[in-house]
């Protein structure tokens, strides 16, 4: 059996999201999506600005439901728990690229695992989402702090 593992937070689920793990189940026979904890978003992103909308178990609750994912679980840090799990293939999305992923990556070239990049679905993101909410309701904190990061 071929285990596929894809990691994301997942806060504004969106078809983005669901087109991304039915490519990812598509690629084995078991698709196992791990969820960022509440602990690492609130530490890592300001409150109102990319924080998620909704908690780790609220967020598992909906990923779960979908027919394509038979496991989700939860993690931290992607360079640390990737190591712990049982899978052999990572799919992850074309914008994912800070230093925790590529070290993740490294890590998998070297334990035989196999890594899938797939392309972003084109015209939607959680930060697209936030961003007409911002216009929306004239909150400019999420604009402000996207525009930091790039």
């Amino acid at each position: 059996m071929k285990r596929v593992l894809v990691f994301g937070v997942f806060d504004l689920f969106h078809f983005g999201h669901l087109r991304l793990l039915k490519r990812a189940a598509k690629l084995g026979d078991y698709l196992i999506v791990a969820i960022q904890s509440d602990e690492y978003v609130v530490r890592y992103k300001p409150p109102g600005a990319s924080g998620a909308l909704y908690s780790t178990e609220e967020r598992c609750e909906m990923v779960r439901a979908l027919r394509c994912v038979d496991e989700v679980i939860t993690y931290d840090n992607v360079e640390e728990d990737i190591k712990s799990i049982i899978f052999d293939i990572w799919v992850k999305g074309s914008d994912n690229i800070h230093s925790g992923i590529l070290a993740a990556i490294k890590w998998c070239e070297e334990n035989g695992r196999e890594v899938v990049t797939l392309p972003r679905t084109e015209g939607i993101s959680s930060t697209y989402i936030k961003r007409l909410i911002s216009d929306f309701t004239g909150n400019r904190e999420v604009e402000e702090y996207e525009q930091g990061k790039s």
